[in-house]
């Protein structure tokens, strides 16, 4: 008999811009899970390099491929999020990789009738040699208590019941740098049942748009102090304290 887990369908969005160098390796992580029902969207804000060609030799492999102008990443996010047909909603940036071939099967082995949600943990890796690990965010078990510790899951790690978007919206994008931070902290706050999958599920290159200059870790700190007031975050400066204490910790356990 085949059960609500088997047949579920996950849908996968890339958003893209310029990165001739690792979308394959992206794209290649996604079509080779393990797990049959896959719908992989990738939505290109227009690139001016190799990138647009080599989505296109993927051919039919991609079930949905849009390559249009878009407003930064969260509306590109967006633009997916509307389009995806899945029961299931989850995101890989266009510079990283699934950690193997099970994470996506193992991930829906988890959505029981009362999970909203599956997270794991991540770890940053060297933008040449995806083994070698310079960070490895372990996430834990999800509390409401932790939100105004600074707490937040990994959100590429973040696998979501699409009915979660039709519940409380997509990502806002009068942020450039923390709209996930803010997303989930939108959901979080009210108890979301979320479960925590204790395995490595995702490879994220270093480099990226939050920690890629001394002004983006700047503007993310004053977007991260946004999204905790605009959420009700009791103390926000005491959380972004002990937010930005978590990942120093994360680099020196490693």
């Amino acid at each position: 008999m085949v059960t609500d887990k088997i047949i579920m369908k996950v849908s996968v969005i890339v958003s893209v811009f310029n990165s001739e160098k690792t979308v394959s390796d992206a794209i290649d992580s996604i079509l080779s899970q393990s797990y049959s029902n896959i719908e992989c969207i990738v939505i290109d804000a227009e690139s001016t390099d190799r990138t647009r060609s080599i989505i296109q030799d993927y051919g039919d492999k991609i079930d949905v491929f849009v390559t249009e102008p878009d407003n930064g990443i969260y509306d590109g996010l967006n633009k997916g999020i509307l389009l995806a047909t899945g029961d299931i909603i989850a995101f890989l940036h266009s510079d990283d990789v699934y950690a193997d071939k099970a994470v996506v099967s193992d991930v829906v082995s988890l959505f029981g009738n009362d999970i909203q949600g599956v997270y794991g943990d991540l770890v940053y890796v060297d933008r040449v040699n995806t083994g070698k690990v310079f960070r490895y965010w372990r996430s834990g078990i999800f509390s409401t208590s932790l939100l105004n510790k600074g707490w937040m899951p990994p959100h590429p790690t973040l696998f979501l019941r699409s009915g979660i978007y039709q519940q409380y919206g997509i990502f806002d994008t009068s942020f450039k740098i923390a709209g996930d931070y803010d997303f989930m902290l939108r959901i979080l706050k009210d108890d979301t049942t979320i479960k925590y999958l204790p395995k490595l599920l995702y490879k994220m290159r270093v480099g990226g748009e939050s920690n890629r200059s001394i002004k983006n870790i700047l503007y993310k700190t004053k977007e991260d102090l946004r999204a905790m007031r605009k959420n009700g975050i009791d103390k926000p400066f005491l959380a972004l304290f002990y937010k930005n204490i978590s990942k120093l910790i994360q680099l020196v356990k490693h």
